[in-house]
């Protein structure tokens, strides 16, 4: 691997990393670059400050070092007289860093290979992060997704842009899944950990219901009936409290919507209202 590769081909190389990852192309070229440097610190020595840029329109690359001004040479490797530099720049002052240009150079194995870990790392980075502002603020919300493999009983799941854990605990009772099933959730955490975000569902959860009820029940999304409060004994029974802002809802269409929302959990609940305006109630049957 040589710096002076190819300028269409370093483009296209991040141009597809970053569709694959679904983060930002600059992203992908500040790992290139980072690697690049990484790389040349190996060959200049690891005091030396490198700099490597590339062109995000032509992918023209450029490598240099940047040397300190000062009085007093310790390091010419890191270091630059006051009277050089100015015949580099007129204008510069002690303090000031010049930029020397460096020659293209090649790769050995070694340095190529940590070039790449490098390139890898920082890509899972954003990949991260990415991952983390897409769910933060989706606590509450109910996903669909594909059950990717099942570890101690937790359920991995596939989201498309990441990864879920449904927990044992956060599953129905006697409720198995196996790879390639179709699942539906509710998130109700979602953490930024060393080794990545963790999104956790559950199945469980009260809440999981009232989202349920909202989706199948037009009444409830349009706030004609307000859930008052859900309570749950997952795969077994459950009991919402409506109330009815307007005596406008018809309770046999009612209980038909709610029956599609607890089959969709494979709970079979019966809504039995009590009175219409002030409150219904659900059993198993």
């Amino acid at each position: 691997m040589a710096v002076s590769a190819n300028r269409l081909e370093l483009l296209q190389i991040a141009d597809a990393v970053a569709r694959e990852k679904a983060i930002d192309r600059g992203i992908v070229i500040a790992a290139m670059e980072d690697a690049i440097q990484k790389a040349a610190r190996s060959r200049y020595g690891s005091e030396t400050e490198v700099r490597a840029e590339i062109n995000p329109k032509t992918g023209e690359m450029r490598l240099s070092r940047l040397l300190l001004v000062v009085d007093l040479i310790d390091n010419d490797s890191t270091q630059i007289s006051l009277d050089d530099a100015k015949k580099r720049n007129p204008a510069a002052q002690l303090g000031d860093y010049i930029a020397e240009p460096l020659p293209p150079l090649e790769y050995g194995r070694i340095a190529a290979q940590s070039a790449k870990q490098v390139i890898v790392q920082k890509v899972r980075e954003a990949e991260r992060d990415r991952q983390y502002q897409e769910y933060k603020d989706r606590i509450g919300d109910i996903v669909n997704g594909i059950v990717k493999r099942v570890e101690y009983g937790s359920v991995i799941v596939d989201l498309g842009r990441g990864e879920a854990i449904i927990r044992r605990d956060e599953m129905l009772p006697r409720e198995v899944f196996r790879n390639g099933d179709r699942v539906r959730a509710y998130i109700f955490d979602v953490r930024r950990e060393t080794r990545g975000p963790q999104i956790f569902l559950s199945r469980t959860h009260p809440q999981f219901m009232a989202k349920l009820f909202a989706q199948e029940v037009p009444e409830i999304y349009d706030g004609i009936v307000e859930i008052k409060a859900v309570a749950r004994d997952p795969g077994s029974r459950a009991r919402a409290a409506l109330h009815e802002k307007k005596l406008m809802c018809r309770l046999d269409r009612l209980r038909h919507r709610i029956k599609k929302a607890e089959a969709s959990v494979h709970a079979p609940l019966l809504a039995n209202p009590t009175a219409a305006g002030t409150g219904s109630r659900q059993r198993s049957r």
